[in-house]
C-alpha cells in the first residue's frame, strides 16, 4: 500500500466539542461527592484512559442547565490544558452513563463509518500527534491546545478497513496491558487488605494463629496516637522509619526532552500505573531519588505514588522515600494508608493542596514488633515481585506499541 496522505482535522469532518463556559460553568461549591452526573477534571483522564478513583459530580438540576460537553458512547475525551494529550475512549464498559467535561478538555466525535474511534484514539497516543502538539500548542506556564489549533493537526487519511487492521494489531497489545493491570490491581488490593487487617484493625495472627484483637489480645493506650495499640508495639513518625528526600526543582533553563543529562520528574504528571514515564531531563540535577525509591506526590493530588525504576532527579512536587530497615513493602502500604486519610479529608472539604516537609516527617503510625514486620514483608515481597514483573512487561509492551503505531498508520508496516 502506498504511503497515505495526511489531512487536517478541519478537513475530516470530525467534531471537537467544548464544555460549557461562562455563567453556566459549575462553581467549586456546586461540585459534590456523589450525584447525578460526573463532572470530569483533567485528573480523571490519564495516558492510559479514564481514572475514576477520585470523581466529582453535579446534581441533576445543574446538569439540565448545561448545554454542551456531555459525552456519549464512542466519544474520545482529550485533555487540552495543563497535561495536553491524555486521552480516553467512552465505551459500553465505562462505569458512568452521565458524564460532562470541564474546560481543560474536549470531546472528539467521529462518524464511525468513516473513522474508527479507536483508530483516532491511537493517533492521539502516537508520536505523530505528540510531535505536532509541540508546534501547535501554546502557553509555557500552562500548556494549552485550543480547538482552533487542534483543527490544524493532521492525521493519516486511510480507509476504514485499514484503520480496523491497525486497531486490531494495537488492541492486542492494549488488551495484554489491561490484563496485567487487572492482575496487579488484585495483588495490590490483597496486600492493602492484609495491611488493614494486621496494622489498622490489629487482627494479625497471634501465637495460635487467631486474630489478635478480636480474640482478646492485650491492648495498651498510646498517648501519642490517642488510641489503643497492641502490647509491645510503639508509635513512630514517618521520618523514624523512612529516609525521606524532598524534591527541589532545577533551573528551568536546564530542562530538555532530548535525553541530555539526568532523568527529571517534576511531579505526578508523569506517573504511570507503577513506574513514571520519562519525558524530561535536566543538566543541573539537585535532589535525587534512587532506583527502587517510592516517589510520593506532595502537591495536589497529595499521596499519589510510583516507584523509581532508575536513579532520577525529583522536583518540588515529589518526595522520595525508602525504608531505614529494608522493609520497603511495609513502607509502601504505610503510604497507601496515609493516602486514604488524605483522600478522606479531601472528601470532607479539607483540601490538601500540598504537604510540607514538617507535615510529612511528622506523620505518625502504630509500629509493629520486628517479628510481625518480617512476616508481613515476607508475604508482600512476593506480591510486589509479581506486580513489578508485570509492570515492567507493560512498559515493554507500551514501547512496542508506540514504536509500531506510526509505522502502521504510515503504511510502512502492513497487517495481513
Amino acid at each position: 500500500m502506498n504511503n497515505p496522505k495526511f489531512i487536517s482535522f478541519a478537513e475530516s469532518g470530525i467534531d471537537f466539542i467544548d464544555g460549557d463556559r461562562g455563567t453556566n460553568y459549575p462553581s467549586k461549591s456546586e461540585l459534590i461527592a456523589n450525584g447525578y452526573c460526573v463532572f470530569l477534571n483533567t485528573g480523571n483522564v490519564k495516558k492510559t484512559g479514564f481514572d475514576f478513583t477520585q470523581v466529582e459530580f453535579i446534581d441533576e438540576e445543574k446538569d439540565k442547565k448545561l448545554r454542551k460537553g456531555k459525552v456519549k458512547q464512542g466519544d474520545i475525551v482529550l485533555t487540552t490544558r495543563g497535561t495536553v494529550g491524555n486521552v480516553a475512549l467512552v465505551t459500553s464498559d465505562t462505569p458512568f452513563k452521565n458524564i460532562r467535561i470541564n474546560s481543560g478538555m474536549v470531546i472528539v466525535r467521529t462518524d464511525p463509518e468513516k473513522y474508527d474511534p479507536y483508530f483516532i484514539l491511537l493517533f492521539f497516543r502516537s508520536s505523530l500527534f505528540q510531535k505536532q502538539c509541540l508546534s501547535h500548542g501554546s502557553g509555557s506556564a500552562q500548556p494549552q491546545l485550543p480547538i482552533s489549533a487542534l483543527k490544524h493537526i493532521s492525521f493519516p487519511d486511510i480507509d476504514i478497513d485499514h484503520q480496523r487492521k491497525v486497531v486490531s494489531a494495537a488492541s492486542c497489545i492494549d488488551k495484554k496491558i489491561e490484563i496485567n493491570n487487572r492482575i496487579n490491581a488484585e495483588l495490590e488490593a490483597m496486600a492493602k487488605t492484609l495491611y488493614d487487617y494486621w496494622f489498622v484493625q490489629f487482627d494479625f495472627p497471634d501465637a495460635k494463629g487467631n486474630p489478635y484483637k478480636t480474640t482478646g489480645g492485650k491492648m495498651v493506650y498510646n498517648p501519642t496516637l490517642k488510641r489503643e495499640i497492641p502490647a509491645g508495639w510503639s508509635d513512630k513518625t514517618l521520618s523514624q522509619i523512612a529516609n525521606i528526600t524532598m524534591g527541589q526543582s532545577p533551573e528551568g533553563s536546564s530542562y530538555n526532552e532530548e535525553g541530555v543529562g539526568t532523568i527529571f520528574y517534576q511531579g505526578s504528571t508523569d506517573f504511570g500505573w507503577l513506574f513514571p514515564s520519562t519525558r524530561q531531563y535536566t543538566t543541573e540535577p539537585n535532589r535525587m531519588a534512587k532506583k527502587g525509591d517510592i516517589l510520593l506526590s506532595v502537591r495536589a493530588p497529595v499521596g499519589d505514588m510510583n516507584i523509581a525504576n532508575t536513579d532520577c532527579c525529583i522536583g518540588r512536587g515529589l518526595a522520595a522515600l525508602n525504608s531505614k530497615t529494608g522493609s520497603d513493602g511495609f513502607l509502601f502500604y504505610v503510604m497507601k494508608y496515609f493516602k486514604q486519610i488524605f483522600d478522606r479529608r479531601n472528601s470532607e472539604g479539607t483540601t490538601f493542596g500540598s504537604i510540607t516537609k514538617d507535615g510529612l516527617y511528622s506523620l505518625t503510625l502504630a509500629y509493629p514488633t520486628p517479628d510481625l514486620l518480617k512476616r508481613y514483608d515476607g508475604v508482600v515481597t512476593n506480591y510486589n515481585k509479581m506486580i513489578f514483573e508485570r509492570s515492567l512487561e507493560n512498559r515493554e509492551l507500551t514501547s512496542l506499541r508506540d514504536w509500531l503505531l506510526p509505522m502502521l498508520m504510515n503504511c510502512q508496516v502492513t497487517v495481513r
